[in-house]
């Protein structure tokens, strides 16, 4: 009963999902390709090679499996790989990273004959679905034709546990479906097998394994030099109505202070400059700056640029993660760690609330319940050398003892 009503909601959402694509395209114009592949139709020539697929949904689960990725093509030589997404930015990223090892493509949306189509079309041996992707009639497409499907670096909030738990009828069935679980923690095996998960480990969290580049961080290392400021703040992947509120808060502008603020959403790198501007603040772009010397009249460098993080993070002495400050859980605090840059978190951790935590114990990270607290701490910080290096060589151990999830994640597959 619960899957004839999710079919019913499907069909009445048709229309309106090519009213949605429309709608996003104004801000973002990549919204309004591929539209075919987002119904199961594929350009690409059938191939008789064996096919292992991997769908991360976006730009942080797309970058988080490249030492997974890296791994399944030494462990199976022979085969091809697939990478799908659902977002332009997941598709630009994986595009940017695996371009010459796999194909890429959007996962069509869960209708059946659309996933019909792309299991027909691609036939993979096995798929691995990246953190929280679950799609019932995928699944159980999945399972009837025989195609052990993966829940991979699997993890699961308590708020979506309860989301889920809603609609439990039509969930529960799928999940008890999948090949297996393969849990980042101990409290995502438990939430995901309230949810039905009948073949569940924990391996650890792989973006543990994703190890920061070394030329990028000598270049934000040079971008250091060039700042020629005694304090850079790092708004890192900050969400809607994040900014507004640090800029706010920093009214009294230190003058040796550089802020860096690295929007999560390209399609909002207009709109964040002109909340910088209606401040009276000098900002400048990456996408203007030259790389030598910053103006000492400049307060903002705007990072209007993709796939520099890693820069940004070692360029940076705190860093602020953004997505933590209101309540959109935390976006990846564990990259800024890995180089060594002290982090700074609001009260919204649950997407990563097991890195959070562990890395508040292990004094790699500081939690505040509120901007004007997180503020006061880094100015604390600036004024503190000593506790601000221990806090980065905390974050350099705390990242490098999480390290093996990808190896113990490929002990379970076929």
């Amino acid at each position: 009963m619960s899957r004839w009503l999710y079919h019913v909601l499907l069909c009445c959402a048709f229309p309106f999902i090519f009213l949605y694509l429309l709608k996003r395209s104004k801000r973002q114009p990549a919204y309004r390709q591929y539209w075919l592949e987002r119904l199961g139709f594929y350009r690409s020539s059938p191939n008789q090679a064996p096919l292992i697929w991997l769908h991360a949904v976006s730009v942080g689960e797309t970058r988080a499996a490249a030492p997974l990725i890296a791994e399944l093509k030494t462990k199976y030589p022979q085969h091809r790989f697939l990478i799908t997404c659902m977002t332009p930015t997941g598709r630009a990223t994986a595009e940017e990273l695996f371009a010459e090892q796999a194909e890429i493509a959007y996962l069509p949306y869960d209708y059946p004959s659309a996933v019909g189509r792309f299991l027909k079309h691609y036939q993979p041996q096995f798929g691995l679905l990246m953190e929280t992707e679950i799609w019932p009639n995928l699944i159980h497409r999945c399972a009837e034709h025989d195609i052990p499907l993966f829940l991979a670096n699997a993890r699961l909030s308590e708020k979506s546990l309860k989301g889920y738990q809603k609609i439990k009828y039509l969930v529960q069935p799928a999940v008890a479906r999948l090949a297996g679980v393969l849990a980042q923690s101990q409290q995502d095996a438990a939430r995901l097998q309230q949810l039905g998960s009948e073949h569940t480990a924990i391996v650890g969290n792989i973006k543990f394994d994703n190890l920061p580049d070394e030329n990028a961080i000598l270049q934000g290392k040079n971008w250091r030099t060039a700042i020629e400021r005694s304090k850079v703040l790092l708004l890192a992947s900050s969400r809607d109505g994040e900014e507004e509120l640090i800029l706010d808060t920093l009214k009294d502008w230190p003058a040796d202070l550089l802020l860096i603020i690295v929007p999560r959403h390209p399609q909002r790198f207009a709109s964040v400059e002109q909340l910088i501007a209606d401040r009276g603040l000098a900002v400048l772009k990456r996408s203007e700056w030259d790389e030598k010397f910053i103006p000492n009249g400049v307060q903002v460098l705007l990072g209007d640029s993709m796939g520099e993080m890693t820069r940004y993070y070692a360029s940076s002495d705190l860093a602020i993660i953004g997505g933590s400050i209101l309540p959109f859980g935390s976006q990846n605090l564990i990259e800024a760690c890995a180089i060594g840059i002290p982090v700074l978190l609001g009260p919204s951790t649950y997407n990563f609330s097991q890195a959070a935590t562990e890395a508040i114990a292990s004094h790699a990270a500081w939690q505040g319940d509120h901007v004007h607290a997180i503020i006061q701490q880094a100015m604390y910080l600036f004024a503190h050398q000593t506790e601000s290096r221990a806090m980065g060589e905390a974050g350099l151990a705390f990242a490098a003892a999480h390290r093996g999830a990808t190896q113990r994640l490929l002990s379970y597959l076929p």
